[in-house]
């Protein structure tokens, strides 16, 4: 059986053939990865593989470089004198093995694409350029400012790169190893492909960037405006159990009004609802388009799984829907974050947003956004969180272990990596929110005001790419409105049954909201004339408030439509 595999931003092709595949890996699988530890010399080392740049997208470059380290895990201390052999598989094919020596032990390697390789072997279409070391004649090493090349078909189509590092020397180059240390890190490379929505009005363009695979049968709904692909995809529990998570990214004009940035959206896979944190929509990378992020977790890919059952099991397809709701409610509030040791802000910004219409008990999705100076989003965030009572400081949630987590970065170990859409790694700091946007599920039990820390640890990946620069703390209040009381669901009941007026009905309401306990956000309407006609509609939907078959917020959102045509004044 396969080891257990981190996919942090995508999975290979279905046929996994590569030898002694697929460690415990720390890095988000995108432009970089760092391979779980060995025993060495009474050190712990470990191998990290960083891909300059390091959003790869198929096409878009003719060539890149492959960064190789050999390190002590505990010093972050760089082994000098390496002999690397560097093998890069995909879809269980070999394209690239060579040797390849490096003095300080940092190894940089120039990667040129090859496109529409014929041979059968497509490691027999690769070919490797640099000056053989004069103690290592079979390795390639950089002389001055010429690195090796390889140049064959890799990074010619999308998906994931096994990259298989073995240490055959270290300390120098004849001081070879009695066993080669052998470490498996992963990188993925995008393939972007254009659709067209069809509506009445016009062609919207939009592009589907996969990390996985070629999607397929992409569709528009005109009817309920969903947006529906496909991706082939294993669901055998074998292979279920080995994915950390998928991503897949759709771009779509923020000028596409049922795909606005002030919309919510519903994702569903294979039909089955996934959690709020799966879907991220993304209005900052882009001026013009939004991107929504669909970040499954290999924990929500077996839920799917155990819902749909063993005939499920034989499915080789993932199907994607995204489906648009009302505009969202929001609360937002922009927190500032200070350096502790200075007390000077960092310019690294959070923005905490929620649905205004979540009450008192509910599981409120907090959305998290991380932002610069200049409010570009910063992605490969890792941070910490704190909820407590602002009038007694109990806590009630966090996203770190120990109090002390809060004070400095030594000795931080954060939590709730299992709960949270984005995973902490083994080997990092905090929570690592990979598009610089999270979501936490935060329960607020009572009426009360709350306080909300957010900690920036930095940007990256501890021993790859790692960065304090946006190092921070903030803190914000918070409020939620209690819910709403059983007596009004009772007037709202005798209401529908022609019991009591438009008018009783109407001044019911209008006391919850003078009492905060309905909250409606600014609206552009006028005062209103007063009149208490309530449209027939609205007492449907009061009726199947009462009945149970709509929530309260959906009730709320009703009760919002009265206020903005007049019929309810506040």
């Amino acid at each position: 059986m396969l080891s257990r595999v981190t996919l942090l931003m995508a999975l290979g092709a279905a046929a996994l053939a590569v030898p002694a595949l697929f460690g415990d890996a720390y890095g988000h699988g995108l432009g970089g990865d760092v391979a779980p530890a060995v025993d060495f010399a009474g050190m712990s080392v470990t191998v990290s593989t960083q891909m300059s740049p390091s959003d790869i997208t198929v096409g878009d470059l003719d060539s890149a470089s492959l960064a190789v380290r050999f390190f002590d895990q505990d010093t972050d201390q760089t082994l000098e004198q390496v002999t690397y052999r560097v093998a890069i598989w995909r879809d269980g094919g070999l394209l690239a093995r060579h040797l390849f020596y490096d003095d300080d032990g940092n190894l940089d390697i120039e990667i040129r694409p090859v496109y529409d390789c014929t041979e059968i072997d497509l490691s027999d279409c690769t070919k490797y350029f640099g000056t053989p070391h004069p103690t290592a004649p079979a390795a390639l090493y950089t002389r001055g400012t010429q690195e090796p090349v390889i140049q064959g078909p890799i990074f010619d189509k999308g998906g994931l790169y096994n990259i298989q590092v073995d240490i055959e020397a270290a300390t120098s180059p004849k001081t070879l190893l009695t066993t080669p240390l052998s470490f498996e890190t992963f990188v993925s490379v995008a393939q972007e492909q254009p659709f067209t929505i069809q509506t009445a009005k016009a062609e919207i363009p939009v592009t589907v960037k996969t990390y996985y695979d070629d999607i397929e049968n992409f569709a528009f709904n005109e009817g309920d405006g969903s947006i529906s692909f496909d991706m082939p995809f294993d669901w055998s529990p074998d292979y279920v159990e080995q994915v950390e998570l998928i991503h897949e990214e759709v771009q779509i004009p923020k000028s596409f009004e049922l795909y606005s940035t002030e919309k919510q959206f519903q994702g569903f896979v294979n039909g089955i609802e996934v959690d709020k944190r799966v879907l991220i929509l993304d209005p900052y990378s882009y001026e013009e388009m939004s991107v929504l992020h669909f970040l499954v977790t290999g924990q929500e890919l077996q839920r799917i799984n155990d819902v749909l059952g063993e005939e499920h099991y034989q499915s080789r397809t993932m199907s994607f829907t995204i489906v648009p709701e009302q505009e969202a409610q929001e609360n937002i509030i922009d927190v500032e974050l200070i350096d502790l040791d200075s007390g000077s802000k960092t310019g690294t910004n959070v923005s905490v947003a929620w649905d205004s219409t979540h009450t008192v008990g509910d599981n409120i999705p907090f959305e998290l956004t991380f932002l610069d100076a200049d409010g570009n989003l910063l992605k490969d965030i890792r941070y910490g969180y704190g909820l407590y009572n602002h009038a007694t400081n109990e806590q009630l949630a966090q996203g770190v272990v120990g109090d002390e987590a809060m004070q400095g970065l030594e000795g931080i170990r954060f939590g709730d990596c299992v709960t949270s859409i984005l995973l902490c790694g083994e080997n990092g700091l905090g929570i690592l929110s990979l598009e610089g946007i999270d979501f936490q599920i935060l329960n607020i039990p009572s009426a009360e005001t709350y306080r909300l820390d957010v900690m920036v640890l930095g940007k990256g990946t501890v021993g790859l790419d790692y960065d304090s620069t946006y190092y921070g703390i903030g803190s914000t209040l918070i409020e939620v409105p209690p819910a709403l009381p059983s007596w009004i669901k009772t007037s709202a009941g005798f209401w529908v049954d022609g019991q009591t007026s438009d008018a009783e009905f109407v001044g019911a309401i209008q006391y919850l909201i003078n009492e905060g306990i309905i909250v409606i956000p600014p609206t552009d309407s006028d005062a209103g004339t007063g009149d208490t006609s309530v449209p027939a509609w609205i007492k449907t939907s009061a009726g199947f408030w009462v009945d149970g078959q709509i929530s309260d917020a959906e009730f709320v959102g009703a009760i919002q439509f009265l206020v903005e045509e007049g019929v309810i004044v506040v």
